[in-house]
């Protein structure tokens, strides 16, 4: 029996090689302890959203599919639905490279924390809460629960009530049912909601929403402007909830669903809504292009449905589009490039990321002499009527026309536009923003930005060139068109046969065209048109007075003829070899196998012989004898 301390030893060895328990697939709590690896998950009591390890994917229209980003990043989701939609994500600046080494757990202080376990081993994300939770025996009783809510509640234990952090207090871009958003006055603590930089990328975005001593703010962040604001207090914000109980009550979709309230008093101001029906979806969101967005589930079409955004109009927020380009809120997709701009990134435009904007198709000629002082331009300006001017405008004095403004944005290299309204000259440098469209609803702008174009850009230069250019496809059509009715009578004249003679006269003569055809029972024969008024006639008498009385086995039949007028027409049968000099003396014809050439070479022999009756036997009247090779015809 091994003695008590070298037990001891094997136990505390076996301990420390054990591995973490992963925490079940069914519950909703991470005790200290357990870890959650990639595949696992947290799900709520009521199983409604589930906590656990993804990857953003989007569903975009390209050959490819859906786009998946390559970084991992941990979330809370609905857990019951066919459209993955996240609704928290935690580490949204440091996305996860290397997943296998990668887990969610309790640290050693207390925290959550998604650890690397890669050398060196690294916190990717924590909680960061200060006190340390830790019992008089050291025992760490911190956990993580998933609430029915979605809500992702640190506690001091699992049947504590004492929240320590919630995911609830960080928002990201949604906020959901029972969720306060709004500050702590006596804290200064603000919860600050941050779109998400596109589709697959979780990460800050442009625009953020929170609420301060002014009231409901909604701005761009970098730079920071601030284009949607609520006042808080007083008559504006008592207006606020009746108008949106107002507006959820009008529609069938929210109506008794969603109700909204608003508190204000001397610890806190914040707004919160709750969901009548613990079996609906709904969430509120910051939307990428900068919109809040009130979002329901449809069962029916199985897909989110937005009931209704602010600013109404998909144009207000800054820069929504990029630069370098236009809005139009009338209808999707509201963003365009400027003329003669195109999109600088065409893949992040599907995945909802506009930063980039559009780029120039050609840079501006311009050219500055320091020693002269001067600068030298050849571009040119193309108006874009009915839109609102772009931000940061610079006023020049001294433009008392629309050409000495003109004039002053050509002097300068970095000058990209100008306006000129009532006598006041403005210009814009470097990259233009917020150009939205006149739409006779939320924009009435009459304004027109002149925007500065390389020469060879310039709308009517192309409208010119595209002149002569069509002239030349006009030209080149009729020339096409002409060539392909020459083709098509060459075509069928191929189709004609032409032999210069007949099946059994002397073809020296070329006495007209033979045509192929066919009878109503599908007989093919040989149709030959004689040519020339005395020739033809002659030639007509000779052949239906001779070929129309024989019957032999090797002479054509003639089965029948047409006169009509100073047309004369001839039918035979058709023999589909041809004529037999075509095999002799053409190089293109089909050659003939052995057995035809020995027994056509035996028919000509006997109808050459002199005093051989070959041709004459069994004929009813006297039969010529033809030598010439066009004479004999062969047959299939």
């Amino acid at each position: 029996m091994y003695p008590l301390h070298v037990l001891l030893g094997l136990l505390l060895l076996a301990s420390l090689q054990a591995p973490t328990p992963a925490a079940g697939a069914t519950t909703n709590t991470l005790a200290a302890g357990q870890a959650l690896a990639i595949g696992d998950k947290l799900v709520s009591s009521n199983g409604k959203f589930a906590l656990g390890f993804f990857q953003p994917t989007a569903a975009v229209t390209s050959k490819s599919g859906n786009t998946t980003s390559s970084s991992w990043y941990l979330g809370i989701w609905f857990n019951n639905i066919p459209v993955f939609t996240t609704v928290w994500v935690a580490n949204r600046e440091q996305p996860i490279t290397d997943p296998k080494l990668t887990q969610l757990k309790i640290s050693s202080d207390g925290n959550l924390a998604i650890v690397s376990h890669a050398s060196p081993e690294s916190v990717v994300w924590s909680t960061h809460i200060v006190a340390n939770r830790t019992t008089g025996a050291g025992t760490n009783t911190t956990s993580a629960v998933l609430l029915d809510t979605g809500n992702l509640a640190l506690v001091g234990s699992p049947s504590s009530n004492v929240t320590l952090w919630q995911s609830f207090d960080y928002p990201t871009d949604v906020m959901l049912p029972g969720a306060k958003f709004g500050r702590n006055k006596l804290t200064g603590f603000s919860r600050v909601g941050v779109t998400r930089k596109s589709l697959i990328d979780p990460g800050l975005g442009s625009y953020s929403v929170e609420i301060d001593t002014s009231g409901v703010v909604l701005k761009h962040r970098n730079p920071s402007v601030v284009y949607w604001h609520w006042l808080s207090g007083g008559a504006s914000t008592l207006k606020l909830i009746p108008i949106l109980k107002t507006m959820l009550q009008s529609n069938p979709r929210t109506k008794g669903l969603i109700d909204p309230t608003y508190v204000n008093d001397d610890a806190e101001e914040y707004y919160m809504y709750t969901s009548q029906d613990n079996s609906s979806l709904t969430f509120v969101s910051l939307d990428i292009s900068g919109q809040i967005k009130m979002n329901v589930w449809s069962q029916a079409e199985q897909s989110w449905q937005a009931i209704f955004a602010q600013p109404a109009d998909p144009c207000t927020p800054y820069a929504t589009c990029g630069p370098f380009t236009t809005c139009d809120g009338t209808s999707p997709p509201f963003c365009d490039c400027m003329e003669s701009f195109s999109q600088k990134s065409p893949q992040d435009w599907t995945l909802d990321d506009r930063t980039g904007g559009c780029t120039r198709n050609t840079r501006l000629h311009c050219t500055t002499s320091s020693e002269k002082n001067t600068t030298s331009s050849t571009d040119v300006f193309h108006p874009i009527a009915h839109v609102t001017l772009p931000y940061n405008p610079q006023s020049i004095d001294g433009a008392a026309n629309q050409s000495k403004c003109e004039e002053a944005c050509l002097n300068s290299c970095s000058c990209t536009a100008y306006s000129y309204n009532s006598s006041r000259c403005s210009v814009w440098y470097g990259e233009l923003f917020s150009v939205n469209k006149n739409d006779g609803i939320d924009n009435n702008s009459e304004d027109v930005l002149y925007l500065r174009l390389a020469a060879s850009d310039s709308p009517s230069l192309r409208r010119n060139k595209g002149k002569s250019s069509i002239g030349v496809v006009i030209a080149a059509s009729i020339m096409g068109v002409g060539l392909l009715i020459l083709m098509l009578l060459f075509m069928i004249w191929r189709k004609k046969i032409r032999w210069c003679g007949t099946p059994s006269y002397d073809s020296q003569g070329g006495f007209g065209c033979v045509f192929k055809g066919a009878l109503s029972d599908s007989t093919t024969i040989a149709v030959k048109r004689l040519d020339g008024a005395r020739q033809g006639e002659k030639q007509f008498r000779a052949e239906v007075s001779s070929l129309g009385l024989i019957q032999h086995i090797n002479l054509v039949k003639l089965i029948g003829f047409c006169c009509e007028g100073d047309k004369r027409l001839l039918v035979y049968e058709h023999m589909s070899n041809g004529s037999l000099d075509a095999h002799l003396f053409q190089g293109n014809a089909a050659a003939l196998n052995w057995n035809a050439r020995l027994w056509d070479g035996s028919i000509c022999r006997k109808g050459l012989q002199p005093s051989s009756d070959y041709i004459q036997r069994n004929c009813r009247v006297p039969c010529p004898r033809v030598a010439w090779g066009s004479s004999y015809y062969i047959e299939s």
